[in-house]
């Protein structure tokens, strides 16, 4: 099923849903909703749209707008926006950050996100997933990854005896590595009870 007929049929069951809905509040949120996927197709957002989809799927970590080597590069491009992308996820310096803004949108935010540690803690909840390459260097391991036409949304490899998570980011053709001792944060964050 194409990406349009998939929104369109959507559409036609949060309608029959509007219709049957009891309160003015449920009503109001459905046709939210709908509003909101008619902002997807209205605004020429299908295909992306329809590669986020997917990409949610593939149970891959959170997307990110964009990259950036420094927290400066990253501040002028978010001053630089006139409506700044609030809840988006960035990378600075190979790190999660969230964009943010106050209300009258003049004071942004980069704080970090604990997102990607989340993502890995999650897939190690089990074990340990197994590598599907191994390599001495993180350049050896970076050359493998650039070489890839089309890389998977993410891949677990091993660098010197430590598992990295491979990241494709399609939306902006970005690639990046992380150790999976990004998980570390998490305990900063909240430590292990008494």
């Amino acid at each position: 099923m194409t990406i349009q007929k998939r929104i369109l049929r959507v559409q036609e069951l949060l309608g029959l849903s509007h219709e049957n809905a009891q309160s003015p509040e449920d009503k109001e949120l459905l046709l939210t909703a709908i509003e909101a996927l008619w902002f997807i197709w209205r605004n020429g957002q299908l295909y992306e749209f329809e590669e986020y989809y997917e990409d949610e799927g593939a149970n891959a970590p959170a997307r990110i707008i964009a990259a950036f080597d420094t927290l400066e590069e990253a501040q002028a491009w978010l001053k630089a926006r006139p409506i700044p992308p609030d809840m988006a996820h960035v990378l600075i310096a190979n790190e999660y950050h969230i964009v943010m803004s106050s209300a009258d949108r003049q004071k942004r935010y980069l704080p970090p996100s604990a997102t990607l540690a989340y993502h890995i803690a999650e897939m190690t909840r089990e074990g340990l997933p197994p590598a599907v390459a191994h390599f001495a260097t993180r350049e050896e391991a970076w050359d493998w990854f650039k070489a890839q036409t089309v890389p998977p949304l993410q891949s677990v490899i091993q660098i010197g005896g430590e598992h990295y998570l491979a990241v494709y980011y399609r939306n902006i053709q970005h690639r990046a590595l992380f150790p999976f001792s990004v998980v570390d944060m998490l305990k900063r964050i909240s430590p292990p009870a008494p």
